[in-house]
Parts: structure tokens; sequence; C-alpha cells
């Protein structure tokens, strides 16, 4: 089976939309292009402030993404304790955090010489 190309920006704001349906917070994107050997393109990151409401993040990622399009993730892990689900889009990773685990790995840290975006909460 081969993954149909699905256009990084549009794929992007599709995400963020996901993330902001259900009010994620502190949602960054790192850009990842210019990174030497790099697995992926993009990382967004987002919190939320509770296991149901991570949970909650990433149901509505993948059914604005799914909806909009017809796309899903290769691949998704930690949903069962949800502290930090990874959803992996092939060009583009998501990271759902609750908001205490997110400062103890602080990955922004590991990846400090990719470009950053913050987008700013609707709510």
């Amino acid at each position: 089976m081969t993954k149909k190309v699905v256009n990084n920006d549009v794929l992007l704001a599709n995400i963020i939309k996901g993330i902001e349906e259900v009010k994620g917070s502190n949602i960054d994107i790192l850009d990842l292009r210019e990174i030497d050997n790099s697995a992926t393109d993009y990382f967004v990151i987002c919190n939320g402030s509770s296991n149901t409401q991570v949970n909650a993040i990433v149901n509505s990622i993948q059914k604005t993404v799914s909806k909009e399009l017809k796309d899903k993730p290769w691949h998704v892990e930690g949903s069962e304790n949800a502290e930090w689900v990874l959803m992996d889009y092939v060009n583009i990773v998501v990271h759902v955090f609750q908001t205490h685990i997110r400062e103890y790995y602080n990955i922004e840290s590991l990846w400090g010489d990719a470009k950053i975006t913050s987008i700013q909460n609707k709510f």
C-alpha cells in the first residue's frame, strides 16, 4: 500500500485546526528541514491539561485530517496513558503532551537549531 502524498502546508493547517478545536495549548511548529539527519520535516508540539484532553486532541487531529485530507497517521503511540502521544504523519510528527511531561522532556531544546513558530491560542 502506498501512502498518499499530502502537501505539508495543508497537513500542518489541518493538524493545527484539530488541536485548536479542543483547546490544545502552547502550539509550536519546529521546522527540521534544514537539520542534517532529521527523520521528518516538522514537529508539531502542543499540550493538554489532562490525559482526557490529550486523547481529545489526538482524536480531533485524526478526525480533522481524515475528513479534510483522507489521510491518517502512519503510526500513533502513547495513547494508553496519554501523557505523551506521538502521531507520525511521516513528513510531520505531532507530539501531544500533558503540560508537566512537556516541561520535563523539553524536546524543543533538543532541536535548538530548528526554526520554531509559535501559534497563538485563539481562546
